[in-house]
């Protein structure tokens, strides 16, 4: 009985860890251009860039989304996870950034898929998916409670982002902790807030993180894809 009840922690662990075959590794969401113009360039100007896309943009659009996605996959609402799925990739403003989250879907939805997940299969080619649309249809799947699944994709999120940071900037293994350390008490209160976001209240919109992932499409040295 108790193993049973630990099993949706274990799910949780494996849907946010960095080794889910979904290629993140492959792209920095700007952070890569942010250093190249000099935004970023040590541990506390990574801090601040990080703790801004927190707080003005997963708080506001991914973590509201994600709770309405999820209450969808839930109620078997499937004209609502259309709807919500669409309005995030719409809230993408740039051709790197919606491939990115579209690339990451499609694959997340071949694994579910192939793990036995039958309402995954027909994401497998929909080239307007976004990752939290399968990354919240794993969860509800999984037994995994809302609350623990937020702060799941935002681990993974800040864990994906310090990795990339220590590759750039470069940024030392221990710092990339000490940064990582100091964000991770920001996650309760963004979760908590992000997910009592009122309809009217969802959406965001960071221009200079806009204009720099357009920047990198033509940026001469790169090492990620976003």
């Amino acid at each position: 009985m108790q193993a049973s009840r630990q099993l949706p922690l274990l799910k949780l662990l494996q849907l946010s860890s960095p080794t889910l075959p979904v290629g993140a590794f492959a792209y920095s969401q700007g952070l890569e251009s942010a250093v190249d113009a000099g935004f970023v360039a040590d541990a506390n100007t990574l801090e601040t860039w990080l703790l801004d896309t927190l707080k003005l943009s997963l708080l506001l659009l991914d973590i509201p989304v994600f709770s309405r996605l999820y209450q969808g996959w839930e109620s078997k609402d499937m004209e609502a996870v259309r709807n919500w799925n669409s309005l995030l990739y719409a809230q993408r403003e740039t051709s790197e950034l919606r491939a990115e989250d579209q690339h990451q879907a499609v694959a997340l939805g071949r694994l579910l898929a192939d793990l036995g997940i039958g309402q995954a299969e027909e994401w497998k080619t929909d080239k307007t998916a976004c990752f939290l649309t399968l990354f919240s249809l794993a969860a509800v799947t999984w037994n995994i409670e809302k609350e623990q699944a937020a702060y799941g994709y935002l681990w993974s999120w800040l864990d994906k982002q310090i990795a990339a940071a220590i590759k750039l900037v470069p940024l030392g293994q221990t710092d990339g902790q000490r940064v990582l350390s100091r964000l991770l008490p920001q996650i309760p209160a963004i979760v908590e807030q992000g997910l009592a976001c009122d309809d009217e209240q969802i959406g965001a919109s960071l221009p200079m993180l806009a204009i720099l992932s357009s920047q990198h499409e033509m940026q001469y040295s790169r090492l990620f894809r976003s």
